[in-house]
């Protein structure tokens, strides 16, 4: 993993709408009077159940918060940490993979992530990438199984970070489960979805249209998310 990584198309778009969601969310907090958003940028809990955080409300149909939780912070550490690994990491699941299967992989860890945090914990309220980067951790420990002994020398690199997390999560606040409901799927989809472009037009064609349809999901749900931003939090 490079010292100075360089983001890639996908990295990069991912990057910019995150931080446009805590651009948003700390302007709502710092408005809202609640004084959280001087403390390390700290967002306030109601800011981001408005803004789509995981939470109880997704019994009550609100699928989306599946899927806008990915893309929420509650603080200037929160974001940093998440952005420091997707930069890191993103640009390398891309160009091993391509952009449209990484994109697809995003969603769908960092959805699963939540989902097994919803199980984990079904009443309580959670935000963050960290299910997706886990994800994108655990694309590149399938993806390692192929690559003989460089491989599992790479592999003891990448289950360091794997560590790391679940060592903070022990003394922070952290939602274990969605990192390893992300990291579980990302193992799976890195040792089962062949590495490069795909190999036929057709299978080329698919991915594109899954791309396609994540970009549209993510979309969707903040669609959703804003139709329900003025109404009060029940």
């Amino acid at each position: 993993m490079g010292v100075i990584p360089i983001p890639s198309t996908a990295t990069s778009a991912i990057v910019a709408v995150t931080i446009a969601l805590y651009g948003i969310s700390w302007y709502m907090t710092a408005t809202s009077g609640s004084g959280q958003a001087s403390a390390m940028g700290g967002i306030s809990g109601e800011v981001l159940l408005r803004l789509g955080a995981k939470s109880p409300y997704i019994f009550a149909g609100q699928w989306w918060r599946l899927v806008t939780a990915i893309f929420l912070h509650a603080g200037l550490l929160h974001i940093g940490m998440n952005l420091w690994c997707l930069f890191d990491l993103g640009p390398e699941v891309e160009s091993l993979f391509s952009t449209a299967k990484f994109v697809v992989f995003y969603l769908v860890t960092g959805v699963l992530g939540f989902v097994l945090s919803l199980w984990w914990r079904p009443f309580g309220m959670s935000i963050g990438a960290s299910g997706a980067v886990c994800g994108l951790i655990g694309i590149l420990i399938g993806a390692s199984f192929h690559h003989g002994h460089l491989g599992k020398a790479y592999r003891g690199q990448l289950w360091r970070w794997v560590i790391y997390i679940a060592i903070f999560g022990i003394f922070l606040p952290i939602d274990n489960a969605a990192h390893f409901g992300g990291l579980a799927a990302g193992i799976l989809l890195g040792y089962l979805v062949p590495e490069g472009d795909a190999e036929t037009q057709a299978s080329q064609k698919l991915w594109n249209a899954l791309a396609v349809l994540s970009v549209v999901i993510i979309a969707g749900s903040f669609a959703l998310m804003a139709l329900q931003l003025g109404q009060p939090v029940r």
